[in-house]
């Protein structure tokens, strides 16, 4: 599956239900069977995942509404868990009643995910520099990752992320990237290297910019930020 197939974000971005889409002389029967493909991929297709956050990030408050309506109805129909079609909305919205519709649509699925366990790979480049990649459970076979370039005693170089991953993509040993050979490593001793780093530019810098704020995802939830909260972040705007 591709991001043009069937016109799925058209489907979702366009218009408030698929029967309009009839207008243009499309059987109602291919239509819903597009759209059941497109919703079925979200379980194992990143970029079908992705674009359905984005299309959703995109519409307006009666289009989202209008999108969990029809999916409310449709999921009951499909062959995959709930929380494949629903998470990728959940990861990009903020209205905090929608949030709880969400979950609600969710259900039992938000618990009965299946839990891959983070892990991390480093190799150090001719400079010096040290690429870390972290790749930590978002759900279903999907992880989030996270790759950063840094000097532990001085900072970080650079941090780039990418939401959705499926697990069969996930970095191998020995890839070479950003020119370092990548070996595993346990994930603490990454957060513990890439915590050094931080630590070393906040005492340079007094503030950190918000692209680093991916690596806090890395740290042990429940576990004291080792930069004593986000006050040290420079916000959008400020700074």
């Amino acid at each position: 599956m591709r991001s043009g197939d069937f016109g799925r974000l058209e489907l979702m971005s366009s218009t408030p239900s698929r029967e309009a889409i009839n207008d243009a002389d499309v059987s109602r029967s291919r239509v819903e069977g597009a759209w059941r493909v497109w919703l079925e991929a979200l379980a194992t297709d990143a970029e079908a995942a992705l674009g359905a956050s984005l299309a959703y990030e995109a519409l307006d408050e009666g289009g989202r509404n209008a999108v969990l309506d029809i999916l409310e109805k449709d999921v009951a129909t499909l062959a995959v868990p709930r929380i494949a079609v629903f998470a990728p909305l959940l990861s990009v919205e903020r209205d905090s009643q929608r949030r709880d519709r969400i979950r609600i649509a969710i259900g039992s699925d938000m618990d009965e995910r299946r839990q891959i366990s983070a892990r991390a790979l480093m190799g150090t480049r001719s400079d010096g520099d040290q690429i870390i990649v972290a790749e930590t459970h978002a759900y279903l076979d999907f992880v989030r990752l996270t790759v950063c370039r840094l000097d532990p005693d001085h900072g970080i170089r650079w941090v780039r992320s990418e939401p959705l991953v499926h697990a069969r993509d996930a970095t191998k040993p020995g890839t070479r990237m950003y020119e370092a050979d990548l070996e595993p490593l346990p994930v603490r001793t990454a957060v513990d290297i890439i915590a050094r780093a931080i630590v070393a530019q906040r005492r340079r810098d007094g503030v950190l910019p918000p692209s680093l704020l991916p690596l806090l995802e890395l740290f042990d939830v429940g576990t004291e930020d080792p930069l004593g909260g986000k006050d040290g972040y420079v916000t959008e705007g400020k700074g």
